[in-house]
């Protein structure tokens, strides 16, 4: 997944404040109808809606970009737009506690105007983060969309997908079978980490991808003492491990 630039950002931000922007001309509307109905019965009626709706406006500001991203796989409408959503640096979607930490901090990246100091971390940054991002573990990615699609050009992904995934995974299916057991021993957090290495091997060398997967095959045989099959690469027994794991979490 290549890491988004500024102008993708760009465009997801500018629409994402369109909507915003319409969110607080309805809130200001609203408000401007209800503020002199209640002044005209009480002035701590109109103290009260001034602070509801003051508290309405910063939900919106900071709430919108916050449950989007952690209840819509990273992505609000304007990077659904774009064609760019956020995830962690590991590879996985972001929750509620990453949207919230990297939104915490829009206000100091909008600092001093424009997105100045957010813009300038970006650029100064090797994976494009704003502070926000640095302070989540978080990145801007492309959707992988872009990176499947037909004729896609130079695309590594596109171009090598058929080479390593499609065969290994008719191999895993077809010539072995795990014990029970020793996947029991295993956890979600093993699943995790399988799944962050298959999601990111192919941007790995070779000799790279190798060693990672002989250390993780290494640690997974040790918690499940499982042992690899005579003839199975490492890599295919990962991918078998990963599956009969994937099969237990449904059945529980």
């Amino acid at each position: 997944m290549p890491v988004a630039g500024i102008g993708s950002r760009f465009v997801a931000l500018l629409v994402d404040y369109l909507i915003w922007t319409v969110a607080i001309i309805v809130l200001v509307l609203i408000f401007s109808y209800v503020d002199p109905s209640l002044a005209h019965f009480s002035k701590l009626g109109e103290k009260w809606a001034t602070a509801v709706f003051t508290l309405i406006g910063f939900a919106l500001y900071w709430g919108y970009f916050t449950l989007f991203e952690a209840f819509w796989n990273g992505r609000t409408p304007g990077k659904r737009l774009a064609k760019i959503r956020v995830i962690q640096r590991s590879g996985r979607g972001i929750g509620l506690f990453e949207a919230m930490t990297r939104n915490l901090l829009r206000v100091i990246d909008q600092i001093p105007f424009v997105y100045a100091v957010g813009v300038a971390t970006i650029f100064l940054t090797k994976q494009h983060q704003r502070l926000g991002d640095l302070a989540a573990g978080t990145l801007v990615v492309h959707e992988r969309e872009q990176l499947d699609a037909p004729n896609s050009g130079s695309s590594a992904r596109s171009l090598t997908a058929g080479i390593f995934e499609q065969p290994v995974v008719a191999q895993r299916r077809n010539s072995m079978e795990l014990a029970a057991t020793g996947i029991q021993r295993l956890s979600v957090a093993d699943l995790e980490v399988l799944e962050g290495f298959f999601a990111r091997r192919l941007d790995f060398t070779m000799e790279t991808r190798a060693a990672l997967a002989e250390r993780i095959g290494a640690s997974i045989q040790a918690k499940s003492g499982l042992a690899i099959p005579a003839g199975i690469s490492t890599e295919t027994f990962l991918e078998e491990v990963a599956h009969q794991l994937r099969d237990m979490a449904r059945i529980r």
